[in-house]
């Protein structure tokens, strides 16, 4: 991608994150984020990552939404879904005809993106890693390097050029995995998502202290298991996005097939364990999380195809009320307020 113009817009941890990589790699893209404080330190200081990665004052280019300028052609998205109603309308006089907008949100935004941006110029992937926000220029990351990985596509399914120029692009930083199956590899995701987020927001705590509680752990298999279902009504074929694991083996219907997914589940994320879910991190600040992009998406296609999806519906419930401060802030003893079925 030799003189292209490439944007990171929203910035944050994991903008920081692989736009420090990418720099430190020999590429160049802006960052650009409201942060104005955020901004300043980038410039100044440069991108410093902590945790399992130790980069320091790596030179970046930052800039605010105001300070856009000229025609981006590729803009990696990865604002919270809840900015898109400003952010992309804003994004539209930067792109031409062949700009390509990626989009590496939460949840499943790309139907909504196309609508603002359009169909031809959207495509989509899922960020298998994690990183939290320290300060101005620093993020941590929570995932080990190695396990690091983008998987991209496109909405009309294949690996289309635009997909390959992104893909390309981003292999400065980090292992990309191109798909033919976008639909399943985003339903893959929010499993992730919605099982280790979730539960890690409703419960204030870090994904390791979920798989390590027994009933915690449990609930997340719960959680998995709903989303399965409901993406089989769907008629959605989940990917493999984590190598190694077959979503599918976390469906059960007995106590053994239940015990087989909790071992997988405490297996898989033994490599994230410091993680917090960025919807925990939101409430932490105060600000609204994502809680309706995730696990709410569970939910309401599981009122659209009449499956029962209890465990989504009470991380809801609780992270709801916690956003509205009607209750305390999460913490293990939400716990109680699930119910494991008897097999």
């Amino acid at each position: 991608m030799t003189n292209k113009r490439v944007a990171i817009l929203g910035a944050g941890s994991l903008g920081t994150v692989i736009g420090a990589l990418i720099s430190k790699r020999g590429g160049a893209c802006i960052l650009i984020d409201t942060n104005e404080a955020h901004v300043k330190a980038l410039n100044e200081e440069g991108a410093t990552v902590t945790g399992f990665m130790d980069l320091k004052n790596i030179p970046v280019s930052a800039i605010t939404p105001a300070e856009m300028s000229g025609i981006y052609d590729v803009v990696f998205v990865l604002t919270k879904q809840m900015a898109n109603e400003k952010a992309l309308p804003n994004l539209l006089p930067y792109l031409d005809e062949n700009s390509t907008v990626c989009t590496l949100q939460n949840g499943i935004p790309e139907d909504a993106t196309a609508a603002i941006i359009g169909t031809e110029r959207t495509i989509g992937g899922t960020v298998g890693w994690g990183a939290g926000w320290v300060r101005p220029g620093v993020a941590e990351l929570f995932t080990k390097p190695d396990h690091m990985r983008i998987e991209l596509g496109s909405l009309e399914g294949g690996v289309t050029d635009r997909v390959k120029q992104a893909g390309d692009f981003l292999k400065l930083a980090i292992d990309i995995d191109m798909k033919e199956n976008l639909a399943g590899v985003r339903w893959s995701k929010l499993l992730m998502n919605s099982a280790l987020s979730g539960m890690s927001a409703a419960l204030g705590c870090t994904f390791g202290d979920v798989v390590d509680d027994d009933k915690g752990v449990l609930c997340a298999a719960y959680v998995a298991k709903e989303l399965i279902e409901v993406a089989n009504a769907k008629g959605i074929q989940l990917e493999i996005i984590v190598p190694g694991y077959d979503f599918y083996d976390l469906y059960f219907t007995d106590k053994a097939g239940r015990d087989k997914a909790v071992a997988i589940l405490r297996e898989m994320y033994e490599v994230h364990r410091p993680q917090k879910a960025s919807m925990l991190q939101d409430l932490e600040k105060g600000i609204p999380c994502e809680i309706d992009y995730i696990n709410g998406v569970v939910c309401a296609q599981g009122d659209a195809y009449s499956i029962d999806t209890p465990f989504n519906d009470q991380i809801v419930s609780i992270v709801k009320a916690a956003q509205e401060k009607t209750t305390p802030f999460p913490n293990m003893n939400n716990l109680d307020q699930f119910t494991i079925p008897t097999l």
